[in-house]
């Protein structure tokens, strides 16, 4: 029997049936359709839909915010919902729910954004709820905010591209010319095909000192103006600087978000006044509910939502002898009370999609802007220069108003009028049909003669423009008197509070009921603390130091209290009383180093006694320049022992000062000047690590050696050496100025 001949095997190509004429099926390859019907998909969902662009919006806010713009919803009173979402179809066809929703997000009711684009009456619902539902749009009334003029100014003066509709029928931008950095000020989130972006707000005042600051200066560092987002739910963001100063420099990374709470002794209650931006007060109690039933929380004795029109609360009612701040940790712990912002700041440049830093996003939004600039600039420019044009032909009219009556009177038709015009003055037919157009009442010389005298401002105008127009620096400088601008008129204080934590946290340990009674500390130059009660001080005798060593400070406190311990290391090793054994006077006390395991080489320069964390602390460097540090900035929720970067590393540290208000200092340089200041001069600055301000201006070699409070600095003509700036050089100290007071420990 004869075999069969095999056939040579094909390679299977996978396909898929395609539909054509009269029902027939063809096969078509799934690379094709994936080119042909999937890509373009694709690229309208990254393009068009979901990923904001440098103005900070996607396509569907800047068709609904131009739409009430056109509305006159600026300016004018409020209108039903309905009316806009209708209005809107005309440049967005997705639908009217997806236009209300839209409108929604951006409404002041529903809390999503720090700076609200519509001005809301009526159920918007709310963004830290998961089940409150908004109303539907024939009940709720809607215009915009007051802020929205920053996204419209000079939107009619060629500022930005108009384009068509989606059926040609009218014109609409393809960016909003905003005034300020939006795209960092309002929080977006979208999900596109195969990427995502995911952007935080900030505080708009922070953000326009930032974008200036960079403006003036491209090196400067972001994280001195820009501490970290500001959202508007409120809460607290625990401060991590190497994963801020990632986040800054990636645009990738997250934030840690916490709730903020208060405990209210008379009903042993606690109240969540705030929650994470990422999370809503129905998951935070179903969590807490689910811990409950698993008999992981036995603390708790009832939860409730008592959110009214007053705002957000949780309340929780506590067991007798409960630990409200043990709960509470254990609580941030095991719910979404505690929480992260994933940031992913993917945003639209020339209709690209670009990963980038906050640095970046304001060096490309600060390119864009100086184009609207220009475009605007442009735009006057022409507008003067057809006013002028038509100012000089009516110039040319002064030299003879009998010749060009007569020219009107003696022309048989009409239509020749204007022909004759231009050929009587030697003028163009637009000058000519400007004249021809002048009222008989206008044709006198003192009309001409008012009309022509604006033409030298024209020209000085245009001249001005022209110079604008061709000066970087001056182009700057209309950018930063806007964002000032914006900054004085819309800025608010941040929602969020910045709570700054450390790389080096104690291990969680069940804590102890700490005794508090009085106390008083030594602390000896050398670094040597002593613990004393009142009951034993009162039979001590003298103190005991060891030799060459002598006092440097003793304080009244308690024994709970905490003490602050800065190292020439930039390192503060922090620590409770509660910790030393208590003492005697005949002793010499505990090592500071050593109790506080320091570095090999790292030595101690001043420790400070923080109180209740009021106030702010005074760093004052070599080089002259001096930091306006709050003490809040070291204040910690856990038993942390050591805060990384706790002054500045640029010059070495000279004097720290505590100070629960602002007062003089005396400043003394190493060749025999002094300054005297008040620190009211400093502002705060936020990071610990601050490089701080010149307040001394140094002679050549000479160097700042130490700062005291004016009132222990023995000066007796303190006129002679106060200044009302800084920087000043100060004078030279004279001998009955010269005191001796020397403080070698600030408290």
């Amino acid at each position: 029997m004869a075999k069969k001949k095999q056939e040579p095997s094909k390679k299977k190509v996978n396909t898929e049936g395609v539909v054509g004429l009269h029902g027939s099926t063809t096969e078509q390859p799934i690379s094709e359709t994936l080119e042909i019907n999937y890509m373009p998909y694709a690229m309208s969902v990254i393009v068009s839909r979901a990923i904001p662009e440098i103005d900070g919006f996607k396509p569907s806010h800047r068709k609904l915010l131009y739409t009430m713009y056109k509305m006159g919803l600026l300016t004018g009173g409020r209108t039903k919902s309905a009316n806009i979402v209708g209005q809107t179809m005309h440049l967005n066809p997705h639908g009217d729910a997806a236009i209300y929703e839209t409108m929604v997000r951006l409404a002041r009711s529903n809390e999503t954004l720090l700076h609200p684009f519509v001005d809301s009456k009526g159920n918007f619902g709310k963004v830290y709820s998961r089940d409150m539902a908004y109303a539907a749009s024939r009940y709720t009334e809607a215009k915009l905010e007051p802020i929205c003029a920053e996204l419209f100014r000079d939107i009619d003066s060629d500022t930005v591209d108009m384009v068509d509709n989606y059926d040609a029928t009218t014109k609409e931008p393809t960016l909003l010319p905003t005034t300020f950095p939006n795209v960092l000020v309002s929080a977006n989130q979208g999900i596109a095909v195969g990427m995502a972006s995911n952007i935080c707000s900030f505080n708009l005042k922070e953000v326009c000192d930032t974008t200036i600051a960079l403006l003036q200066n491209p090196n400067h560092d972001i994280l001195e103006t820009l501490p970290g987002p500001d959202f508007s739910t409120g809460g607290q963001v625990l401060f991590d600087e190497a994963a801020t100063r990632d986040i800054y420099a990636t645009g990738r990374g997250s934030f840690k978000l916490r709730a903020k709470w208060q405990y209210v002794k008379e009903g042993n209650r606690i109240e969540i006044l705030e929650i994470p931006y990422t999370t809503a007060t129905e998951t935070i109690m179903d969590k807490v509910e689910e811990l409950i039933r698993a008999g992981k929380i036995r603390e708790i004795s009832d939860m409730r939502d008592e959110t009214d029109l007053g705002g957000l609360k949780l309340t929780i009612d506590l067991k007798r002898g409960v630990d409200p701040d043990a709960l509470m940790r254990k609580l941030m712990r095991l719910t979404p009370l505690q929480d992260s912002f994933p940031c992913n700041f993917n945003i639209l440049v020339a209709g690209m999609p670009r990963v980038m830093g906050v640095g970046e996003i304001l060096e490309e939004w600060c390119a864009w802007r100086t184009d609207c600039i220009k475009r605007r600039i442009f735009f006057q420019i022409k507008k003067k220069q057809d006013r002028l044009h038509l100012l000089k032909g009516l110039e040319r009219i002064l030299l003879d108003i009998d010749k060009a009556i007569s020219i009107i009177r003696e022309t048989e038709l009409e239509s020749e009028v204007v022909p004759n015009l231009m050929i009587g003055f030697g003028i163009d037919e637009i000058q000519a049909n400007f004249v021809a157009e002048i009222k008989l009442r206008n044709i006198n010389k003192e009309y001409i003669l008012r009309q022509t005298k604006a033409i030298s401002d024209l020209e000085k105008e245009i001249a001005d423009l022209d110079a604008t127009l061709n000066s970087p620096r001056r182009l700057k400088n209309v950018m930063i008197a806007e964002l000032k601008q914006v900054s004085e008129k819309y800025g608010q204080p941040r929602k969020t509070e910045i709570v700054y934590q450390t790389e080096e946290e104690a291990p969680e340990e069940p804590e102890e009921q700490i005794p508090d009674y009085p106390v008083t500390v030594f602390v000896s130059k050398e670094g040597y603390l002593k613990k004393i009660t009142a009951q034993s001080l009162r039979m001590s005798g003298e103190q005991k130091f060891k030799e060459g060593d002598s006092l440097a400070f003793s304080r009244e406190t308690s024994n709970r209290s905490e003490i602050l311990v800065f190292s020439d290391k930039y390192q503060c090793y922090k620590a409770r009383l509660s910790d030393f054994p208590d003492g005697k006077a005949s002793q010499l006390g505990d090592y500071l180093p050593q109790k506080l395991e320091m570095e090999p080489g790292e030595n101690l320069l001043q420790v400070v006694l923080p109180e209740d964390y009021k106030g702010f602390l005074m760093f004052f460097f070599e080089n002259g320049k001096a930091a306006k540090v709050p003490m809040s900035a070291y204040e910690t929720k856990t038993n942390r022992r050591k805060l990384t970067g706790a002054y500045s590393d640029k010059s070495p540290l000279r004097t720290i000062l505590a100070m629960q208000a602002d007062a003089e200092v005396a400043l003394y340089a190493t060749d025999g000047r002094a300054v005297v200041f008040s620190t009211a001069l400093l502002l705060p600055k936020t990071t610990r690590n601050t490089q701080g301000v010149a307040v001394m201006s140094l002679k050549k070699k000479a160097l700042a050696d130490r700062a005291v409070l004016l009132a222990d600095s023995g000066i007796a003509n303190a006129a002679r050496y106060r200044c009302k700036t800084v920087p000043a050089a100060g004078a030279l100290v004279k001998e009955e100025d010269s005191g001796n007071k020397q403080i070698e420990f600030a408290l």
